[in-house]
């Protein structure tokens, strides 16, 4: 609609139209994402890394090397005879030297205790790593809008991790109740939390990495029911995991070694041997592996009936991811025969836990396509 001139105008002026601003939405609200999310890519890589330490630790038999939870001194390795000597005094002090490692000499403490060590100090470099960047994106205000709590809570599922870690190293460190290694069920919270903030950590990744403007949009084409499933095949495969760590606790995987019998039985004959009868699911390695190969089995069908649904996603990308995310999980149920086979040798049990590692952000993808997806036009482009 035309407006009146000026009678002071010149008749030749032309009037400039406001030119529009793209990405008001992001403007005021985007921050550094791109910056947050290399820093989100890091405290990613060093959880994973925490994740295998944390196996190797376990399956070395060193995670009750060191006795006591110093959160600051203990940074500092022992620095001289005397300290080694303080030190190798302290384990010698515990069931698990008393009952099965009396064996040991000063020169083989040292081999599981760096173990120990070099877990817990890693755990204080992914706290240093968090601190650093948090305040750094902080004090430059560069976080963006509703962002903070989300930073802050990753923060806070460590620092609970690393009380959660000592509460379970607490459990195996006794003297006189013949406890030679940590609670089953306190490694498997352990581990779980683990996953719970590397789960945390790449979902924020994955946000990052689109504008929000094409997030509120993507929102718009959710997928609920393959959402739905996927979110269900995420709290299977997340059950999987915690029973997985029960398996670990009581070296459960080298009770049975043959497949898909256990012992030549369908039912391990060892499963209630101890009393009360509810220890058995926590504590007896015939029960306690039969019920993670029973899960694994009904995982597998739930996992083919999701992959099917999804294969019939209208985005290319979503169905990608969960085909993807089917494949990985076969590897791994074959993976996981293997590992009992050959009585979970060193090598083939931390691939098993690290591809259970691949496999749950390969979920989390595909759920996340399911609510944000990518639309793809005829062209591919």
């Amino acid at each position: 609609m035309s407006t009146k001139r000026s009678i002071f105008e010149e008749v030749g002026s032309v009037e400039k139209s406001p030119v529009a601003q793209a990405g008001l939405i992001d403007k005021g609200r985007g921050g550094a994402r791109g910056a947050i999310r290399i820093w989100l890519m890091i405290l990613f890589a060093l959880v994973v890394l925490m994740i295998a330490v944390g196996g190797l630790t376990r399956l070395t038999d060193s995670g009750l090397s060191i006795t006591e939870w110093r959160p600051f001194t203990g940074a500092i390795p022992p620095l001289n005879a005397a300290d080694w000597q303080s030190e190798f005094a302290k384990y010698q002090g515990i069931d698990e030297f008393r009952i099965q490692n009396q064996w040991m000499q000063l020169s083989d403490f040292k081999v599981i205790y760096w173990w120990e060590w070099g877990h817990r100090q890693l755990g204080r470099v992914v706290g240093l790593v968090w601190a650093v960047g948090f305040f750094w994106f902080l004090l430059r205000r560069q976080i963006p809008t509703g962002w903070t709590p989300r930073l802050v809570f990753i923060g806070a599922l460590g620092g609970m991790q690393g009380a959660i870690g000592w509460w379970m190293v607490s459990s195996g460190v006794t003297a006189g109740e013949s406890m030679t290694d940590v609670a089953s069920y306190r490694l498997a919270t352990h581990l779980g939390l683990a996953f719970i903030i590397l789960g945390f950590i790449a979902w924020y990744m994955m946000m990052l990495s689109r504008p929000e403007r094409d997030l509120m949009q993507a929102r718009r084409g959710k997928e609920a029911k393959l959402f739905g499933l996927s979110t269900g095949l995420l709290h299977f495969a997340f059950l999987q995991i915690l029973l997985g760590a029960l398996v670990a606790g009581i070296d459960a995987g080298r009770s049975y070694t043959d497949w898909p019998l256990m012992g030549g039985q369908l039912f391990p004959a060892s499963a209630f041997l101890l009393e009360p009868w509810w220890r058995n699911l926590f504590e007896s390695p015939g029960l306690v592996q039969f019920i993670h190969r029973v899960v694994g089995y009904a995982l597998l069908a739930f996992a083919i009936f999701v992959w099917l649904k999804g294969r019939k996603s209208a985005h290319p990308k979503t169905q990608s991811a969960f085909n993807i995310a089917f494949g990985v999980l076969c590897a791994q149920i074959v993976l996981g025969i293997v590992t009992v086979l050959y009585a979970a040798p060193v090598q083939i049990a931390i691939v098993h836990q690290l591809l259970a590692v691949f496999l749950w952000v390969l979920i989390l993808r595909a759920r996340f396509l399911s609510a944000y997806p990518v639309t793809t036009s005829i062209r591919g482009t």
